[in-house]
């Protein structure tokens, strides 16, 4: 595979790392890790990495003595950002992941390693809310609406980096006339589009836009590119809601500098 991760199995390369490894001083080679991308929405691609390591990791033991004791089977498991692409539940992914290790592992060899996953986004993407306050519109006729909001690719590079897809809803007022606008960024980029041709309550300048599925990824990623401020976060639950970062300034932005 093309990919700047990890070391491939086909070439001798995984093999001759976990040698170096085991012969290394102050070096405990505990176990294997794999990581096959995210989100990813099925379960199989799972199952058949576990199965192709759990080969390797009999293979290693018999030839070199390597007992594998824990297993981390990447990467995060996804979460649902638009109704047509629904994710399956975390108990699926786990239950395919065990039940692969159950039937390919070699326990004549080696006891059952112990499982470590990374299911940050199944935790904290669906947790967060993104708000964006809407500036001018533009139309052009017979091709698109453009709606400008308040942040864009330096809070949420995923829609640039990935193409990855949103939702969005008015927060401010109730449900009314429908208009399909594309929610463009504020920033120098044409590329700079959190939602294309999003169906939404016809937005107005001041109006609230809340995308879901926010916590993950976005603050994260963010930056301070064309000398943007970072947005302040807010806990909210059972009604109460508290600052728990507060919105960057410019004198954030030039703390850093030192002059010359």
């Amino acid at each position: 595979l093309d990919t700047k991760f990890g070391f491939p199995l086909g070439t001798g390369q995984a093999e001759e790392a976990i040698v170096r490894a085991l012969r290394a001083p102050g070096i405990d080679l505990a176990g294997l890790h794999f990581h096959l991308g995210s989100p990813i929405f099925e379960t199989e691609p799972y199952v058949e990495a576990v199965q192709i390591v759990s080969e390797f990791a009999a293979e290693m033991q018999r030839k070199h003595g390597f007992v594998t004791r824990h297993l981390s089977p990447g990467g995060g498991f996804p979460i649902q950002y638009v109704d047509v692409q629904p994710a399956p539940p975390v108990a699926d992914y786990a239950e395919a992941i065990t039940r692969a290790l159950r039937e390919s592992w070699d326990t004549s060899l080696m006891p059952l390693p112990r499982l470590s996953i990374e299911p940050g986004r199944a935790i904290v993407g669906r947790a967060g809310v993104a708000i964006y306050k809407v500036g001018a519109t533009k139309d052009i006729p017979g091709v698109r609406r453009y709606i400008s909001v308040d942040g864009g690719m330096t809070d949420n590079i995923r829609p640039t980096l990935y193409g990855a897809r949103y939702e969005a809803t008015l927060a401010n007022r109730p449900p009314g006339e429908t208009a399909t606008v594309t929610v463009s960024g504020k920033y120098c980029e044409s590329g700079d589009i959190l939602i294309k041709d999003l169906v939404i309550t016809e937005p107005r300048g001041g109006d609230l836009i809340a995308i879901p599925a926010s916590g993950a990824y976005c603050l994260p990623m963010s930056s301070n590119y064309n000398a943007a401020t970072r947005p302040a976060v807010v806990f909210a639950s059972g009604g109460e809601r508290r600052l728990v970062r507060r919105r960057e300034t410019v004198a954030d932005l030039l703390a850093a500098e030192v002059g010359g």
